[in-house]
Formats: C-alpha cells, sequence, structure tokens
C-alpha cells in the first residue's frame, strides 16, 4: 500500500511540473511580465489564492475519488 501511495504521488508531482512548464515554454515573455505583476501583489491576497486553490483541489480529488 506505501509503494502504491507513493507512486501516485511521484505521477501526481511529475503531472504537476508538466503542466507548470506550459506555460514558461509556450509564452516567456507573458510568464515574465506575469510573474512581475504577481511580486506586486501583497502577501494576504497571494494567501487566500493559495487557499481557494488547494479547498478547489481537494474538493476535485473528492469528486474524482
Amino acid at each position: 500500500m506505501p509503494s502504491e501511495l507513493l507512486h501516485g504521488l511521484a505521477i501526481g508531482f511529475c503531472l504537476m511540473l508538466i503542466l507548470e512548464g506550459i506555460i514558461p515554454f509556450l509564452y516567456p515573455q507573458r510568464w515574465r511580465k506575469l510573474v512581475q505583476q504577481l511580486s506586486l501583489v501583497d502577501d494576504r491576497s497571494l494567501r487566500l489564492i493559495g487557499l481557494a486553490s488547494m479547498v478547489i483541489g481537494i474538493v476535485a480529488l473528492y469528486i474524482v475519488n
């Protein structure tokens, strides 16, 4: 069972890296501008975005499983 869990986590991590790399690969200048704009966003807003992302991910996992 633990090896299945580690295997699933590894697959999820690899898929995340692939998805995260698409935008910088296809649109490097837009990605750079986005990163510059994100540096101007306050910490509270970034935390709320991160929380929303985690909640959506948890709900999606619940629906899929």
